[in-house]
């Protein structure tokens, strides 16, 4: 997992454990208290930390509560199981998994709602949040690639392009079918996403599940 740590801060040595407390007192607050009753000092007090130790740590709430959110997707990693669409299935249904913990549905929510408000913060949650998961696409097409799964995209500007729509396309059906509509990823419903993934609108009619 990669350290939440704050760039650019100078001082006294880090402590991981005071940081994970942090983090882990964030997400608990945030399902207990929402975005807008969160304070630090609220935050401090759970994590057992003086309100100095968070303070040099995170400046205010946002880049605090973006970190505490960062954390749990940095658990996410690109499974090797043997094909694109496995990997795909594999990756999927950790997502899914990650979205149906209630610190993870509390806090994205909130987040992408007060950034609505405030471009310093979405800038914050595309740095923390959806560029390293972008990397996760491009480890796949690579991987891909050398099982002769998909051709060669010399072109950067391309490979740039076809990430972000892949991102999109995955983060943004799971999101909606998790937090959203509130229905199960399960299994199922992960198997006919990815085959749509694939193959289009030409794939075959899904199962029970649906789209």
């Amino acid at each position: 997992m990669q350290s939440r740590t704050p760039a650019g801060r100078t001082g006294r040595p880090r402590s991981a454990a005071a940081d994970a407390a942090i983090l882990a007192a964030t997400r608990q607050a945030l399902v207990e208290l929402g975005w807008s009753k969160l304070t630090l000092g609220d935050v401090a007090t759970r994590a057992g930390v003086a309100k100095t130790t968070l303070y040099r740590r995170w400046s205010g709430k946002n880049e605090l509560v973006v970190d505490a959110v960062a954390e749990l997707f940095d658990e996410l990693e690109l499974p090797d199981r043997g094909s694109l669409a496995a990997d795909i299935e594999g990756v999927v249904l950790q997502f899914a998994a990650i979205l149906a913990r209630p610190e993870a549905r509390s806090g994205l929510m909130a987040v992408v709602a007060e950034s609505t408000r405030d471009d310093a913060l979405r800038e914050r949650i595309r740095a923390s949040i959806v560029d390293p998961q972008k990397d996760l696409v491009l480890e796949g097409r690579a991987r891909a690639r050398t099982r002769g799964e998909l051709p060669p995209e010399p072109d950067p500007l391309a490979v740039s392009r076809t990430v972000d729509l892949i991102f999109d396309m995955v983060a943004g059906a799971v999101v909606h079918r998790t937090l959203v509509s509130a229905e199960p990823a399960d299994e199922e419903w992960v198997r006919d996403f990815t085959r749509v993934l694939l193959h289009g609108l030409t794939a075959a009619a899904p199962g029970p599940s649906g789209m």
